[in-house]
């Protein structure tokens, strides 16, 4: 099978199982996707949501944000791996936005990327998710999926993932593939003990336990 013909698969599988693939966190509006993006990071969804709610409501705005205290910020998210980090983060974060940015997410990789804790991985999911553009996230689960179904070729970085995902995933797919991969690598392509023998396209993985 060439690799065109594995992504025509993929696509066609995804398309009718799942067809509204969409990100698992909560969110209303990009800064609060971008918040809840920076506090994923090796960090589940699950418990990200969990703690979103009272973060959105108490700091509503970049501007109420950028004006909160270290310790008030902490207190909300210290349930989420790495708190220390990423109040900085999200403190730093909030503040360039109404420095730079006049309280507004911007919609550019290059912009995004001189927040604090937003990198490509975070830009992106921006991009694709608020703003509908044609961006591929590569998170660990992404990375994991397409290397294992051999959508990619001696792709070592998640850079290098992203480039050849978006070779090959038509343009109007590109958002929801991210998605389709996530959810393909959280619940069926797991990290430890795939679930070969469940996977509806393990047909046309390389590294099927079949």
């Amino acid at each position: 099978m060439t690799i065109v013909e594995r992504y025509n698969f993929l696509i066609d599988y995804f398309q009718q199982n799942n067809p509204n693939a969409a990100s698992e966190l909560h969110f209303s509006n990009a800064y609060e996707l971008m918040l809840a993006v920076v506090l994923s990071a090796q960090c589940t969804d699950k418990r990200v949501n969990m703690v979103t709610p009272v973060l959105f409501t108490k700091y509503p705005t970049p501007y109420d944000l950028a004006n909160a205290s270290y310790n008030d910020v902490y207190e909300i998210i210290k349930s989420i791996s790495y708190p220390n980090n990423k109040t900085k983060h999200l403190l730093g974060l909030a503040q360039k936005l109404v420095t730079d940015f006049n309280g507004t997410v911007p919609d550019s990789l290059e912009a995004l990327t001189t927040l604090p804790g937003v990198g490509r991985k975070t830009a992106n999911v921006i991009l694709s998710v608020v703003f509908d553009l044609p961006a591929m996230a590569v998170d660990t689960h992404v990375f994991r999926v397409a290397n294992r179904l051999g959508i990619v070729e001696n792709a070592t970085t998640p850079l290098e993932v992203e480039k050849q995902l978006v070779q090959h995933f038509p343009e109007h797919l590109l958002a929801r593939a991210h998605h389709w991969l996530i959810l393909h690598g959280r619940y069926v392509c797991l990290a430890r003990a795939p679930k070969c023998s469940e996977c509806g396209i393990a047909s046309v993985c390389k590294t099927a336990r079949l």
